[in-house]
Order: structure tokens, then sequence, then C-alpha cells
């Protein structure tokens, strides 16, 4: 039986975006459409030749999957419409949100949020990786007064169906080993410097000289020129095998997001066997379930609290399979296979 040929739009590749392609070429012939668009003074150069790329290869496509919504999104959309070729849309958090007073969101930009604004009126389907995602409250962090975000929210008039599909997960690829392992009093944290007050940086960094006697790490950026505690550590960008010896490295994870599509380094750390504290925003406190502490508010002092009940479980052994186990049945990639192929095919219920 011939595989039925997949345009696959995407502006770079991070791991769930490999992760995804690797699934779908099981089932399709993916071709991959990429151009550099984080060189933004080149992007009308790019827009300008993926017109072209993309109707000279549609007439070989039988349906066309974009990971995140932007400028790369709008062509494939639109002669997918026009050609009347299935379209989903993969939204991941970035392109769903406009939080100015954290520099974060897609939809901040007016002529980014125009063509994400298209591109989603024209798709066959959207498919954001949590429910939250198609619309949520943000009650987690003070600072944030734009509290409504998601896709019903900033596109009130776009009728395209919605379905979440949730990232999937190869437990291989995070293995656990024992509890001994792990460093007790250590936490980890994942972030780049520019998420550093997005994820909760900031937070980690005033609560750290409360515990003097423990060590906190944050991975993918490197130390800030700032004064910062000495019992801070950081660690800048680290290929998967040693993001994954860190987690099996450090007993807790830290998770503590103003605002968060789904939080895939949060469920790595879950299979890893670290024990989270993430915050009470978006996908987060479903991932964590009852298998750690979920943060209300961002406040320093509830979080010295919590990571107080955390360092003091019984068992904690049993708390870390317990994470890995719920990842496990939650999030897996045949399932997300599954319900991607289930889309492409024009089969799913909407959310």
């Amino acid at each position: 039986m011939r595989k039925k040929n997949l345009l696959f739009v995407t502006p770079f590749f991070p791991t769930f975006v490999r992760s995804d392609i690797q699934l779908l070429q099981e089932t399709h012939a993916v071709r991959i459409n990429r151009y550099p668009w984080q060189h933004k003074a080149l992007a009308p150069l790019f827009f300008f030749l993926q017109f072209f790329s993309v109707l000279y290869h549609i007439f070989r496509t039988d349906a066309i999957l974009i990971s995140f919504g932007g400028y790369w999104s709008v062509w494939p959309a639109v002669f997918g419409k026009l050609f009347r070729k299935k379209t989903l849309i993969i939204l991941h958090g970035t392109d769903c949100a406009s939080i100015p007073e954290l520099g974060y969101g897609s939809l901040r930009i007016p002529l980014l949020k125009m063509a994400c604004g298209l591109s989603y009126r024209y798709a066959s389907d959207l498919v954001p990786v949590s429910e939250s995602l198609a619309g949520t409250e943000l009650d987690f962090d003070p600072a944030i007064r734009n509290r409504f975000q998601g896709i019903r929210h900033h596109f009130p008039a776009v009728t395209t169906p919605i379905h979440a599909v949730h990232n999937g997960f190869d437990p291989d690829a995070w293995p656990f080993e024992q509890v001994e392992n792990k460093a007790p009093g250590s936490f980890l944290a994942v972030m780049s410097a520019a998420q550093y007050r997005l994820k909760g940086g900031d937070l980690i960094a005033a609560v750290a000289p409360s515990f003097p006697e423990y060590q906190f790490t944050i991975v993918g950026m490197d130390a800030p020129e700032t004064t910062h505690p000495v019992n801070l550590r950081f660690v800048g960008k680290v290929p998967q095998a040693a993001l994954a010896r860190l987690y099996r490295q450090n007993r807790y994870y830290l998770q503590l997001s103003s605002f968060e599509g789904f939080g895939c380094a949060l469920a790595e750390a879950m299979l890893s066997g670290c024990i989270p504290i993430g915050s009470s925003v978006n996908h987060i406190p479903a991932i964590i379930g009852n298998n750690g502490f979920v943060l209300s508010k961002k406040d320093p002092g509830m979080l010295r609290q919590l990571i107080d009940q955390l360092v003091h479980v019984t068992d904690p052994e049993k708390w870390a399979l317990n994470a890995r186990r719920h990842i496990i049945a939650s999030y897996s990639l045949a399932f997300r296979k599954q319900e991607l192929t289930q889309l492409l095919h024009g089969h799913a219920k909407q959310t």
C-alpha cells in the first residue's frame, strides 16, 4: 500500500518536532519544508521562496502538517485550503499567547499575529499540545495583567475545529535508575536565558539562599552577569544524553512557569524519576498528577513551604517510580501517533 505524501512545515527542529517527524515517517512519505526563519531580516525572502516551494509540491501532497503558527504557516494553510488538502497546525504555546509583561508570545507582534490568524482560519484543524491552549486564565504570576490567553481568546472569530493532542515521550530515552543515585537536596530546572522569568528562574534564585544545604541547578543557560546564590549553578545548553544524565542525578525538578504550552522537560524529568514541584498553570498540574506538588502562586514563601514538604516525603523511591509510571501511562508516543494519524485521515473528536 502506497504511503500518503505529507508536507511537514516547521521553522526549526526542537526534540518534539523531530519526534513527530519520526512518528509520521512510519505511515507517510514525509517531505520537510523548512527555512531559517529565525533570521528575521530574511523573513520576507523566505516568505517569497516558500510560496513557490509549497505551490510546486502541493500537487504531490496528500496532507500538510505545520508545526507552530507563524509566517511559515500562511502559504501552506492557504494552498491547503485552495487545493482541498487536509492541513493541520500543531500549536505549542507561544503561537497562542501574548504576554508583553514577560516579553513572551508570538501574538504580541501585530504582523505575526495577523499571519497566525490567517493560518488558523484556513487550516482544516488546529492541534494544540494541551487543552489549555484553546483557552486559559492565568492567575499564578501577579506580574501578568493579560490573564486570558489561548486561541479562542485571541481569535474569537476563528471557527476552525480544535483537537488537543498531548506530546508523547519515549521512556527509553529518559531512563530511571535508583533514587540512591540522586543526590539528596538536589533540584533541577531547564530553561534558556530568554525564558528566565517566564520559567521561574527568578523564583528559584529568590528561595535558594533559604536552603544553603541544597543544590539548585538550571540547565540551558549560562550564569547571568547579575549576582546569584552560591548554591545556584548554571549549566549551558547540553545534548540530550547529557540532559538525561542530569535528570538521573537530581532528585527533584522545578517547573515554575508563568505560562507553559505543555511542559516537555517536566515530563522528561518525571520519566527520569524526579519528584516535581510545578506551577498551577496550563497543563502542568495534569502532568504532575498526584506525583508531586503544585505551587498556586508565584510567591517565594509558598515555594519554601513546598520544598520543605518535598524533601521530607517518605519513601522517595515510590514517589519517583510513580512519577515515571504516570508519564508512561498518560503520554505515550503510540497514542500521539494514533491521534495525529486519525486527524490527517479526517477522524477525530473536537476539543
